[in-house]
């Protein structure tokens, strides 16, 4: 048996392993509720309305998966040129980082200029953080798998540094934890008495302007040329190693939009555990999504339903909450798949 490519996938072939690996999911975490000693239709129900059955769940759904709309715009913006950024969880708090250093009280602005200053500042954060394992691949051919991934834990422990010491409430009783935001840094609600921040609406216009990116400027055509054939691309005059490095600068201004969004919209302030994992979950987000910046958002939305729906059903039936991992990881590895039979078929030799 060997995989031949198909040149032109029709939209059923395109769209139909997709919906398979999802509904594959479904089945496979139903057998696991089974076995935990529960009733499968019961546990997808519960985790249905943990997630979307009240307008406080459907609130904290859309809270949670905020970071994973940033997050799952940079690593598709990454992959989509074939770099491969699995650093997502160091870009996201290096834009924390600057929104804690610029917005306790450093620039005493108003809102109108501050908050916009907080997001540009992170982005830039995040990008000279994916920069740099961007130009170890360009110049000496480094994996950037590697480097970006060893990033993440060298920049945990410099976070964890910098609360100890530098960055350390006074205040805080002893706690690893920076001061809190002035007012003027936080993230205004969408609406009166909800916990839902504008950076979920920030979230948005970044998918929209990164599918325009994609689809309608030179930047996004040359991105997708370098990702689909970069012998090719360069033959043609496309200056790969440039397009890598604007991708990268990109990829690691959104992923930093995360940190700032989860520190003036939620926390407040900067802890260690401010990310329980949005990095790397956001390359679930962009594989299930197809690395469409668009289907991202409802990818997100997917992923955080999964683990808020999860809390609420593992505190009413008994069943852990490891089946939402368990979900999906097998979601994941499903997509993958998918993906290789939309664009390869099967033939027998």
């Amino acid at each position: 048996m060997r995989l031949e490519p198909i040149a032109n996938p029709s939209l059923a072939r395109t769209t139909l392993p997709p919906l398979i690996a999802i509904m594959t999911t479904v089945v496979v975490a139903s057998l696991l509720a089974m076995l935990a000693g529960a009733n499968p239709f019961s546990v997808l129900g519960l985790i249905l309305k943990g997630a979307f059955g009240s307008k406080f769940a459907a609130l904290e759904t859309l809270n949670r998966a905020t970071p994973l709309i940033f997050t799952g715009l940079s690593v598709a913006v990454a992959f989509r040129a074939r770099l491969w950024n699995i650093g997502a969880e160091a870009q996201l708090y290096a834009g924390a980082l600057i929104t804690v250093v610029l917005g306790t009280g450093a620039l005493p602005w108003g809102a109108g200029a501050l908050l916009p200053t907080l997001a540009l500042g992170a982005m830039l954060a995040g990008a000279l953080v994916l920069l740099v394992p961007a130009l170890l691949k360009v110049r000496f051919g480094v994996d950037e798998v590697v480097t970006t991934l060893l990033f993440n834990f060298i920049f945990l422990l410099f976070i964890s540094m910098l609360l100890e010491g530098p960055l350390k409430d006074p205040m805080g009783m002893g706690w690893p934890k920076s001061e809190r935001l002035i007012a003027e840094a936080r993230l205004p609600r969408m609406a009166e008495g909800l916990r839902l921040h504008w950076g979920f609406g920030l979230a948005i216009i970044s998918a929209a302007l990164v599918w325009v990116i994609q689809r309608r400027t030179t930047l996004g055509y040359e991105m997708r040329a370098v990702g689909l054939n970069r012998d090719a691309a360069r033959f043609v005059g496309i200056p790969v190693n440039g397009v890598l490095i604007k991708t990268a600068l990109l990829s690691g201004g959104l992923a930093a939009l995360a940190g700032f969004s989860e520190v003036a919209g939620v926390k407040g302030s900067l802890t260690l555990d401010l990310s329980p994992g949005f990095g790397y979950t956001g390359i679930i987000v962009a594989m299930l999504a197809l690395l469409n910046p668009l289907a991202v958002v409802a990818a997100a939305l997917f992923v955080a339903g999964i683990f808020v729906g999860a809390d609420s059903m593992s505190r009413a039936v008994g069943v852990p909450t490891y089946l939402a991992d368990i979900m999906l990881a097998t979601a994941l590895l499903l997509m993958v798949l998918a993906i290789l039979l939309t664009r390869f078929r099967v033939v027998r030799e």
